[in-house]
């Protein structure tokens, strides 16, 4: 028994030398084969730090051998089930990760076995098996629990009712609209905008809502909206839909601007028709949202983005792969993380931006003209073709500025 166990911890050792290799593998492995845990980049920061502290808990299990009853799953891998039962993702769905992530670590751990004598091998495999599993089940159990007390609270609430409700508009299958109308108090059949809001800080939920709240009646004030409808996305986050007036699509202009005060970032997408609006708007914010949580978060005002303004950045960012190749292929040195690299992206795609007028950048940048003359000089010769035909390199800074490192070479 000392002697299984000793070879237990030698594995475990191992394990622990190529944790960060296995962990992205993990995550990677979990979002390709369950697409119902493929949700925005929070959501996926989430499970990131539920399959790494869950790792780290179960080769201490294997290591240290103690009763499986003493177990307590990691605080993170609560705070992950309780948010997929808020945001009605099916507990068969992170029971599965759980399978498929106990699968995928133990043909790890049988990858460092093949210098060990065969009879030692056996045993050594049959042991970790067994206590594998039982780890699995445990947090299995005590996760599910988590999950099933999240989702009994949630769907009591007004706000669940809410979102069962929105999910099944934005699901775009069959639905009762006049029932949903009924439930939501809010009109279907107008020009819509929707906008994803979340904390610049962190807050508490009471907190949370307060500041949703006061975005909500100043939206409503400056669009003079007819309706406005707030549904919670989780404890972090919550979507606010504004039902715009007669003609509000056309006078839309550049759109809502933060209120003085807030502490919410908020996605913003365009105003849409109808039930086709209601969703095309949502699902815009929601990419908005999710080039803005690959953004560095800098300190300072919070960001109230519009799709408009990152339009093309969207439509590429599915494929972040392809698009950091296009950045460095069309910025060559002048795609280099470091902050000159930044200060002379920033110089010239503001240049760019303003018709290649110094004055207007100038001013826009708040530096002298000459400034900017020599940091778009700087910039230029960075670049390994001649941007004469600026539509490629605006792209790629446009890019580089909303994607960050994510696509920098």
């Amino acid at each position: 028994m000392a002697m299984e166990q000793a070879l237990v911890g030698q594995l475990v050792d191992r394990l622990r030398g190529t944790r960060e290799a296995m962990i992205a593998d993990l995550v990677r492995l979990t979002l390709v084969q369950i697409d119902a845990l493929d949700h925005d980049a929070a959501t996926r920061s989430l499970l990131e730090a539920s399959l790494s502290e869950n790792v780290v808990a179960g080769l201490n299990f294997l290591q240290q051998d103690f009763a499986p009853e003493l177990l307590e799953a990691p605080s993170s891998a609560l705070a992950y089930a309780r948010v997929l039962a808020q945001r009605d993702v099916p507990l068969s769905a992170l029971v599965r990760a759980y399978r498929i992530g106990h699968s995928r670590v133990l043909d790890h751990a049988f990858a460092h076995l093949d210098d060990l004598p065969a009879e030692q091998r056996v045993s050594l495999v049959l042991d970790v098996v067994r206590r594998s599993a039982l780890f699995i089940d445990q947090i299995c159990e005590q996760v599910g629990r988590a999950y099933e007390r999240e989702r009994e609270r949630w769907v009591a609430s007004q706000g669940g009712v809410r979102q069962q409700w929105v999910g099944a508009l934005l699901g775009g299958g069959p639905v009762d609209r006049a029932a949903a109308e009924r439930a939501l108090r809010y009109p279907l059949d107008a020009v819509h905008v929707a906008c994803t809001l979340w904390p610049v800080a962190a807050m508490t939920s009471f907190d949370l809502v307060t500041a949703v709240d006061e975005v909500r009646a100043h939206a409503v004030a400056v669009l003079r909206a007819r309706a406005a409808l707030v549904v919670p996305t989780d404890e972090r986050e919550a979507r606010l839909w504004l039902a715009l007036p007669a003609g509000g699509e056309r006078r839309w202009g550049d759109g809502l601007a933060a209120p003085e005060g807030t502490v919410l970032h908020a996605a913003v997408g365009r105003p849409g028709a109808g039930l086709d609006g209601f969703r095309t708007s949502a699902r815009q914010s929601a990419q908005v949202r999710e080039i803005l949580a690959r953004k560095p978060a800098g300190a300072g005002a919070p960001h109230w983005v519009h799709y408009a303004e990152v339009a093309p950045v969207a439509l590429m960012a599915g494929d972040l792969p392809a698009v950091r190749d296009f950045v460095t292929a069309t910025l060559g040195d002048l795609a280099r993380r470091d902050a000159r690299g930044a200060v002379l992206r920033e110089t010239l795609r503001v240049f760019l931006t303003h018709r290649r007028g110094h004055a207007a950048a100038a001013e826009a940048l708040n530096l002298h003209r000459n400034s900017v003359q020599y940091r778009v000089r700087q910039a230029c010769a960075l670049l390994p073709d001649d941007p004469a035909d600026d539509f490629n390199v605006r792209a790629a800074l446009l890019a580089a500025h909303w994607l960050g490192d994510a696509v920098l070479g």
